[in-house]
């Protein structure tokens, strides 16, 4: 059982975690879920959102405590929402870590700022925390804590607690992401197992396969990512059946240490489009284990939600602006040097100088954080995928 100095009961905190992996299953539970991640986080309100930024739509949007009025409010102040979303991101955080309001906004501009006097301020609310389970070019997955008048401003109590319950987070929105929540939501697991675009596969705790679905069956016999070796799951490369039978036994023995393990497994090489496993534990609740009584562990095959290979240039250069602030010239030199041929040839494609290249390659490093080029080529290609993670 986890630990913790967060003044919550282990059991509840547990309890909690088990919730979200419900969730992943049978997303009308979020609501409910939400309400006790909530109540941990004296919290007064709480929004989860997954957003599709290229179709434009929601993939989940549920919230609790907001009510009418501070939903059709907060609706109204979404580009100044972003605006300082987009002025934090553009400093290179990481995703760990959650944006709250009464530590990175100035208290002048909290006194004048229009979210905060016309929504936040006749709801009683005192503070903001955004944790962010998914930033891509293609997805966007946040979880907004309110905090009332009558709790204060979020402390570090609330930070850690957020912290513990991200990973978990993140794996229950990657999984209904690769179902579609929406779909999900109008049928049970168990009947549309077999009939998903995406490959699922359920093991016990020794990774034996009890079930794979059409999806599954394919890649096994196919053998290129997924193997059935004697009847245990595992992948080509050694490392990642390494790390997927390491997901499914702490899977089998206590869901609440899973974290991040286990959570976008990359099965193929780098020279092919990326495929990854996601482990969700289903021992513990009914709802999961009635899937397949003795599976300790359903494995969710799918490709990133926008890898670097499935992205258009233009997709990728928008997001390296929103989440770095690299300018468009950074950014060109960024997806040239994506390609690993070099700084001359990503010069020469540019019509640019070395020196040219090398300058904005400094810009490039002091914005992003990383010192090297092969560092930058690692976060650009995992510029589509989970944030160790998100999908």
């Amino acid at each position: 059982m986890i630990q913790n100095d967060l003044g919550i009961s282990p059991h509840i905190v547990s309890g909690l975690i088990g919730s979200i992996y419900d969730c992943a299953l049978d997303p009308s539970l979020w609501e409910r879920t939400l309400a006790e991640f909530m109540e941990a986080m004296s919290g007064e309100s709480i929004i989860l959102s997954l957003n599709d930024l290229r179709n434009d739509r929601l993939v989940i949007d549920k919230s609790v405590g907001w009510g009418q009025f501070g939903l059709e409010e907060r609706q109204k102040h979404i580009p100044e929402i972003h605006a300082r979303l987009n002025e934090w991101f553009a400093k290179g955080p990481s995703l760990d870590d959650p944006f709250i309001a009464s530590r990175q906004l100035s208290a002048e501009y909290l006194e004048r700022a229009p979210y905060v006097q016309h929504c936040l301020k006749p709801l009683g609310i005192v503070d903001i925390m955004h944790l962010f389970l998914m930033y891509t070019p293609a997805h966007f997955s946040e979880i907004v804590v309110a905090r009332h008048q009558q709790h204060g401003i979020i402390t570090d109590r609330e930070i850690e607690l957020g912290m513990l319950m991200l990973p978990h987070l993140r794996r229950a929105v990657t999984i209904s992401n690769i179902l579609d929540a929406q779909a999900v939501e109008r049928a049970r697991m168990a009947e549309v197992l077999d009939a998903l675009p995406c490959a699922v596969v359920l093991a016990d705790g020794d990774s034996k396969i009890l079930h794979a679905n059409r999806s599954a069956e394919s890649m096994l016999r196919n053998g290129d990512a997924l193997r059935d070796t004697d009847g245990a799951l595992g992948a080509r490369a050694p490392q990642a059946t390494q790390e997927l039978r390491s997901a499914i036994r702490i899977a089998a023995r206590d869901e609440t240490r899973l974290g991040q393990v286990g959570l976008s497994i990359r099965l193929n090489s780098s020279q092919t489009p990326p495929l990854f496993a996601h482990v969700l534990p289903l021992n513990g609740s009914e709802m999961r284990t009635r899937l397949e009584p003795e599976a300790m562990a359903a494995v969710f095959i799918g490709s990133s939600m926008a890898a670097a290979f499935d992205v258009t240039p233009a997709e990728a250069k928008e997001y390296l602006s929103r989440r770095f602030g690299l300018t468009r010239a950074e950014a060109d030199v960024a997806m040239e040097i994506l390609k690993g041929d070099g700084r001359a040839a990503a010069g020469l494609r540019l019509g640019i100088t070395a020196a040219t290249v090398r300058a904005h390659l400094s810009h490039i490093f002091e914005k992003t954080g990383v010192r090297r080029q092969g560092e930058l080529i690692r976060l650009l290609m995992e510029c589509g995928r989970e944030p160790e993670g998100v999908l």
